[in-house]
């Protein structure tokens, strides 16, 4: 094995065969929270394609949690059964499978992204939004601030879905405080005026994740991988920055946190961002370095040798990967064709393999 991306890598007690991993990416095709068909074959296609992790799209930890009407959802039984069929079917590939906690906040309440309007009324399912401040996302309504004794309980709602989540069989857990969802609209100075104690101090804005990763920590065990998704900027002065993404990252790791999935931005529609290649990476790395946590990277990663670099450089130790997964969920197999490395394979796909191939029939 001379591939640093296709080297195994353990956290805790779960070993991921390689650090090609699928980023959870919403489908919008869930009913009343619940998986359909439809993720079934796009979460199950994953696993054909030699991953060493599939992370099931931002689920809601509450029906108001959600970003849309067609988002899956952790907030009863009837969920976590419905993952059930999809896990097992993961693990027979030999992949691991995790699953985003989330909670969309102000930025929730849309029609899946095909309608022709983007809020959802009362009469077509939506709900009143909360957050932080009371302070709207773009044009969207006006969201209510959350009292202290709602974000207790939230936190509460969060631990519940990360018991559901073990009891379904995920292999990791990971809570969504990135893309101005939720936790991000209190981490940010932008969208947190509060003056109790979540809001303010740096110390303040981040209680209520630190929180809620301390308590998911204590109810899961010490076995299971938790991880937690930012935005380590916000592209935006005066706005959550890097920094603060070190400071974070330094005390999620000392409440149990093992990993910091790198990302940024999403909390204002108008931040100026320059994207290209990899443009997120060197985030990734500096909360790597000055935090000495393990991080993955994300954000238009796309070759073979791309990805190899990120790894073998120690930028991060494993790569998210999104859209291009979208195009190629077998993604992983022909990168590690390109790179020279000999991957388990789905049994049913071997005779298409090019490297040591095996005689067919056929």
């Amino acid at each position: 094995m001379t591939s640093s991306l296709f080297t195994p890598i353990k956290i805790r007690s779960v070993e991921f065969g390689n650090r090609v991993w699928v980023s959870p990416m919403c489908q919008y095709s869930a009913n009343d929270g619940v998986v359909s068909e439809w993720h079934r074959v796009h979460l199950g296609s994953f696993a054909t394609g030699g991953v060493g992790l599939i992370m099931v799209e931002a689920t809601g930890v509450e029906p108001e949690a959600r970003i849309s009407l067609g988002c899956t959802g952790m907030w009863n039984d009837k969920q976590a059964q419905a993952f059930k069929p999809i896990i097992d079917f993961v693990h027979s590939q030999g992949v691991k499978i995790g699953i985003q906690l989330a909670h969309a906040g102000r930025k929730g309440s849309t029609m899946v992204p095909w309608d022709d309007h983007e809020i959802a009324s009362a009469d077509e399912g939506g709900w009143e939004t909360v957050s932080a401040s009371p302070i709207s996302f773009r044009d969207f309504p006006l969201p209510r601030e959350l009292s202290v004794a709602e974000i207790t309980d939230l936190t509460t709602k969060f631990v519940d879905a990360s018991l559901r989540s073990v009891e379904a069989g995920f292999d990791v857990i990971e809570i969504h405080a990135a893309h101005g969802y939720l936790f991000h609209q209190f981490m940010s100075p932008i969208t947190n005026k509060r003056t109790d104690q979540y809001g303010g101090s740096f110390e303040n804005r981040i209680r209520f994740l630190v929180d809620t990763a301390k308590a998911i920590r204590e109810h899961i065990g010490n076995e299971m991988p938790l991880f937690t998704r930012i935005s380590a900027t916000d592209w935006v002065e005066g706005g959550w920055d890097v920094e603060e993404s070190i400071a974070l990252a330094k005390i999620l790791k000392e409440v149990g946190v093992d990993l910091i999935d790198v990302s940024s931005g999403g909390l204002v529609h108008d931040a100026k961002i320059t994207t290209g290649p990899g443009y997120q990476v060197p985030l990734a790395a500096q909360v790597k370095a000055g935090a000495d946590i393990l991080t993955s990277a994300v954000g238009i990663i796309t070759e073979a040798t791309q990805a190899e670099e990120i790894i073998s450089s120690k930028s991060s130790d494993a790569v998210m990967i999104g859209r291009q997964m979208l195009r190629n969920p077998r993604w992983a197999i022909s990168a590690a064709e390109e790179l020279g490395e000999k991957i388990p394979w789905s049994l049913q796909l071997e005779r298409s393999r090019r490297l040591g191939a095996r005689k067919s029939p056929q």
